[in-house]
């Protein structure tokens, strides 16, 4: 089978697979082969159930031949990224005590199942979903397919490479701090992070496995090469109708506040230029683009966010590592007290040991922010913003107090201003559609964050979906696709 159908969206291979220009089990073929042929050179796929899929994807095929109903995603090769339960297969979430563990699908795989999508593969991620870079001592290292030299960025490192580099056409990701939209952003790839509560997170690893809850604004998304295919699978994962039926926005009467300004942020000058060009590209198209300060207090959001994410990453560490972090309060609070800074060791310290009270000044601040950004959302539709300060850089496994991120005039800033563009619609609960918006002078992608308000998905999704369609969408990376 030609490389090409692989490249089309997952919408295309559907249609192919519909209109029996292919067969499921011959697409599965393909895609597997595909990944052969790439693993050296990205390892973005860690686990496979080949026997399983196969089964899955003859059954379809004879399904089909004798004319019975089928489900949206029929026939389609899946991956899904190694944090989410999957039967036959571990989600070890980096971590090799996880590795052998067997459970059953997690919500959101279990409705793709249902769907008809033929699940082979699990795709990389850090330990516990807890970086911006995919690799960890169980699988290793993930490239970015734009340059094997750097990261494809993380959490759903893995998926986002094997979408760029065609091996598959779907996945679901998750995130908590960009970890569906920096990967989107470093490979050229789109994404939508849900409004927070839309999309189960039940089989979903951390927390560990076999919790019921739903951790604080950690959410379950779709990762995909078009934004309609966002919108295909997240009527299929979603908790409630709110993305399937919209069509592509008007960008002719549509109102954008760009929000490339905030005073205690840092955004690289390469990827400021592409992002102001493909702002002039929208205004081109008939939008109405200007640009806005940030539309809420961000320096005193962004340390209300460390302390609900942080809390959230401490409340799931063993009992040991937790009472170690307590015992480092002490001298947190007087590195804090002597200028150490919001952002420093000292603050996530006492960040992943907040008491209740601490936790719930910072949700106070959360909620005034949720009402103060509702005026922003009354003068524009969406408010378009970067994702990552920096384009895609390279691999760094040093201790995280000692990472630094470049930027293209030499200066360099901390590794956690990775958490700063994308903390607002995070913290705030918003969705967030992760477009492609270009290529840097590095020769790298860059994305943008398309922002709506809470409950407004198939809003971002529309607007994303016109983008697509009018300015331009995925640009496959410089492999033998």
């Amino acid at each position: 089978m030609p490389h090409a159908l692989l490249g089309l969206d997952a919408t295309g291979q559907i249609n192919a697979l519909a209109s029996r220009r292919l067969s499921a089990l011959e697409l599965l073929t393909a895609s597997v082969a595909r990944n052969a042929e790439v693993k050296g050179r990205l390892n973005a796929v860690v686990e496979m159930d080949l026997d399983r899929a196969r089964e899955r994807a003859k059954a379809i095929d004879d399904l089909r031949t004798k004319g019975e109903a089928l489900g949206p995603l029929a026939g389609l090769p899946m991956t899904i990224k190694d944090t989410l339960d999957v039967e036959g297969m571990p989600a070890s979430a980096g971590i090799e005590a996880l590795r052998h563990r067997m459970a059953a699908d997690a919500t959101a795989v279990r409705e793709v199942r249902k769907a008809g999508a033929v699940i082979w593969g699990k795709t990389n991620v850090p330990v516990m979903a807890g970086d911006w870079q995919s690799y960890n001592s169980v699988y290793g290292a993930t490239n970015n397919p734009w340059d094997q030299d750097r990261t494809p960025g993380g959490s759903s490192g893995g998926a986002a490479a094997a979408l760029a580099a065609g091996v598959t056409a779907l996945e679901i990701g998750s995130d908590i701090g960009g970890s569906l939209r920096v990967p989107a952003s470093f490979c050229g790839v789109f994404a939508h992070k849900p409004t927070y509560g839309l999309v189960s997170q039940v089989g979903h690893v951390p927390p560990m496995p076999g919790s019921f809850s739903e951790p604080d604004l950690n959410v379950i998304g779709p990762m995909a090469r078009s934004a309609r295919d966002l919108r295909l699978l997240l009527s299929v994962i979603e908790n409630g109708p709110l993305a399937a039926k919209a069509e592509p926005a008007d960008l002719k009467t549509l109102k954008v506040g760009l929000w490339l300004e905030d005073p205690s942020f840092v955004l690289d000058a390469e990827v400021r230029a592409v992002i102001e060009v493909f702002a002039g590209q929208m205004s081109a198209q008939g939008a109405q683009v200007k640009q806005i300060s940030s539309p809420v207090n961000m320096p005193e959001l962004f340390d209300a966010y460390l302390v609900l994410l942080m809390s959230n990453m401490g409340g799931g560490l063993p009992g040991k590592a937790y009472r170690g972090m307590e015992r480092l309060r002490g001298p947190a609070k007087l590195a804090r007290a002597a200028g150490a800074g919001a952002r420093s060791w000292a603050a996530n310290v006492l960040a992943m040991t907040a008491s209740h009270a601490e936790w719930m000044a910072a949700d106070e601040i959360r909620n005034r922010a949720g009402a103060a950004i509702k005026d922003a959302f009354a003068a524009y539709d969406v408010i378009i913003a970067p994702v990552a300060p920096v384009v895609a850089f390279p691999h760094n496994h040093r201790p995280f107090r000692s990472r630094k991120l470049n930027c293209s005039n030499g200066l360099k800033i901390p590794y956690a201003s990775m958490l700063q563009w994308i903390s607002l619609a995070t913290a705030l609960g918003l969705p967030a559609t992760a477009v492609p918006a270009g290529i840097a002078a590095s020769g790298l992608p860059v994305g943008v964050q398309i922002i709506g308000p809470r409950g407004a998905d198939a809003r971002t999704l529309a607007v994303a979906q016109a983008i697509d369609e009018n300015i331009g969408g995925f640009v496959a990376p410089p492999l033998d696709l």
